[in-house]
């Protein structure tokens, strides 16, 4: 078994050195307020963690809970948890969010709110678009009417492009699939609209596949990298995929945070699609994360068909030549990095719960 397996997989290490980079200049950032919806989920994580380390003072709201109280431990490793307010509260609800908005007077707003897994949404396609498209425009009205001068970024999907040809770019057509498509789709519209009739400033991230150690388990990426540790730590000798055939372009969730905040950052308001621009199957991802531990794949690997989307995309890659140029962002994050840090925390993971020592 190659080195991953006796990786320790430390969280701290999601947090890289911003200074690298070469940013653009903005002026008073240490005042900046961000207000972020679905806060709890893995893209609000890593937003939070960016922005609070350039200063930001936070506002996160999200109707999970758990998802919430969680985070609320987390904070208390922050550099200053005073800077982040975390409440529970459904995006949909324009009282609530007025009252938030007046109080916090946020300078940029980062809509991410949504029931995101794309499987699930032909299973809730009512409550998936009331979320999604319901939320993204109450989101808008509320800043129309009380705070317009916020900077929005609006969480659009490359599922939205559905079985449109690969590569797609901001001018390719739309083609959405699945209710959560179609939602998304509605939602970034409607972020259109309130760009050009109320001269908004107003962004949205066409967002391809990207992943990272927080990935919810009914993702396939997290399925397949948990179902290697499962298999490592003898819990398990199998794992059930759907269409193994399917072509997605990953990258990793902390790149394309970073993208969302470039794009609040310019002079004027745009889309922009975010991608690696390499697509690779789910066998391809399967493939590489059973190397990463010595195994073959295809002994371990069983098609499930109850896990097939009744309509599935059959290439998503994008070409994000927009965002390189405009924005001066590239990904960072190799495909086999990507895997081999979420194999490291959850066969780390796997390996505390059945022998309950730590990695030695």
């Amino acid at each position: 078994m190659r080195e991953v397996i006796r990786m320790r997989y430390d969280p701290k290490a999601r947090i890289r050195e911003t200074a690298m980079r070469s940013e653009p200049q903005v002026e008073g950032m240490m005042n900046r307020r961000a207000l972020i919806t679905g806060v709890a989920g893995q893209d609000g994580r890593y937003l939070v963690e960016l922005l609070l380390g350039k200063g930001y003072f936070v506002y996160g709201i999200d109707i999970d809970r758990s998802g919430i109280a969680q985070m609320g431990t987390e904070v208390a490793l922050l550099s200053d948890p005073a800077r982040i307010t975390l409440c529970c509260a459904d995006v949909t609800d324009s009282v609530t969010l007025r009252l938030i908005v007046d109080a916090f007077q946020p300078s940029e707003v980062y809509n991410l709110a949504a029931r995101s897994h794309v499987g699930q949404s032909f299973k809730t396609p009512n409550e998936t678009m009331r979320i999604i498209a319901g939320g993204t425009a109450t989101v808008l009205e509320v800043l129309r009417g009380r705070h317009r001068d916020a900077r929005v970024y609006q969480a659009s999907s490359a599922e939205m492009f559905g079985n449109s040809p690969s590569p797609q770019n901001e001018l390719s057509r739309f083609s959405p699939l699945s209710p959560y498509a179609k939602a998304k789709l509605h939602a970034h519209r409607t972020a259109q609209s309130y760009r050009t009739r109320f001269d908004m400033f107003v962004c949205s991230g066409i967002l391809y596949n990207h992943e990272s150690p927080i990935r919810r388990p009914e993702f396939v990426s997290r399925r397949i990298t948990q179902g290697v540790a499962s298999i490592i730590s003898g819990r398990a000798t199998k794992i059930g995929l759907g269409n193994l055939n399917s072509r997605r372009d990953w990258g990793h969730a902390q790149d394309y945070v970073y993208a969302m905040w470039l794009m609040l950052q310019q002079s004027n308001p745009d889309d922009y699609v975010v991608a690696t621009g390499r697509d690779r199957s789910v066998a391809d991802f399967a493939r590489t994360a059973f190397d990463n531990v010595g195994l073959n794949w295809e002994e371990h690997i069983v098609e499930d068909p109850t896990l097939r989307r009744p309509l599935d995309p059959p290439d998503l890659c994008g070409d994000a030549s927009k965002a390189h140029t405009e924005l001066g962002w590239q990904p960072t994050i190799s495909f086999n990095d990507l895997i081999a840090e979420m194999l490291a925390h959850d066969l780390d993971e796997a390996r505390t719960r059945v022998t309950r020592v730590p990695w030695g």
